[in-house]
């Protein structure tokens, strides 16, 4: 025969050994004493029926004033105004001509621009242009320098630029 059988033979065998008296004893004690030790047992207080969630109007409140606040001193231009047209498509770095935050003495003292790749992207035929142009992009380091007239201090700051740029093409 196998052994699953026999095994099975012997576990048919097997009965839950009785309960001794000394048990049954502690356990009517227990449930006796169970209505006298009431006062020493903690219980978690119950939920109140209805709805946990609970408005805090004031934190509301505040969160819709710093919204509205945020919504007012964020103006965005819908209308921009008229700019030159320029021949830069997309810039990454700002242009020279924007203005840097005023620094009590310094002055600027120089801008270096190290070009670290050219890429001549061929000819791209923009809207409203009369002719084709060379769209060319370009990879730089920019670093503006400001020196501090009274300490001698120098300041300078440096940042990775990438430029498109159209060149008009002429045919003959």
């Amino acid at each position: 025969m196998n052994n699953f059988s026999e095994l099975e033979g012997e576990l048919k065998k097997l009965r839950p050994a009785r309960v001794s008296a000394e048990l049954v004893s502690r356990i009517e004690r227990a449930l006796a004493d169970a209505g006298q030790a009431a006062d020493n047992i903690i219980l978690t207080e119950s939920r109140p029926s209805g709805s946990d969630f609970r408005i805090s109007w004031l934190g509301l409140g505040l969160g819709l004033a710093a919204a509205a606040t945020f919504l007012i001193l964020a103006r965005v231009d819908s209308r921009p105004g008229d700019k030159t047209k320029q021949t830069t498509l997309a810039s990454a770095a700002p242009t020279l001509e924007q203005k840097a935050a005023a620094l009590p003495n310094y002055q600027p003292t120089g801008l270096t621009q190290v070009v670290y790749g050219r890429h001549d992207e061929g000819l791209v035929f923009p809207r409203g242009a009369t002719g084709p142009s060379r769209r060319v992009w370009t990879a730089k380091r920019e670093t503006l320098r400001w020196r501090d007239r009274e300490t001698g201090a120098q300041l300078s700051v440096s940042y990775p630029a990438e430029e498109v740029t159209l060149i008009p093409v002429s045919g003959q």
